[in-house]
């Protein structure tokens, strides 16, 4: 089964661009596939992160005046 691709123009700065052209040359992977693999790595964390929100998301909130005197009352400050 054939991946479907599209094509997309990408402005990367001198430096980033030179360590992308190492990287690829050094593991023998496309350009292509490890701007992808970043992408979805950096995709799946942000999931990973609004996952966590929404399980948290009925927790009571605590002001940062309540949790600097939960700190002192419990000598962590």
């Amino acid at each position: 089964m054939a991946t479907l691709t599209k094509r997309a123009t990408v402005y990367l700065d001198l430096g980033l661009h030179r360590a992308l052209r190492l990287k690829s040359i050094e593991t023998e992977r496309s350009v292509s596939d490890l701007v992808n693999e970043a992408l979805r790595a950096e995709l799946a964390e942000d999931a990973n992160d609004l996952a966590a929100f929404d399980e948290r998301k009925h927790e009571p909130t605590l002001t940062f005046e309540a949790f600097v005197k939960e700190l002192r009352d419990h000598g962590k400050i």
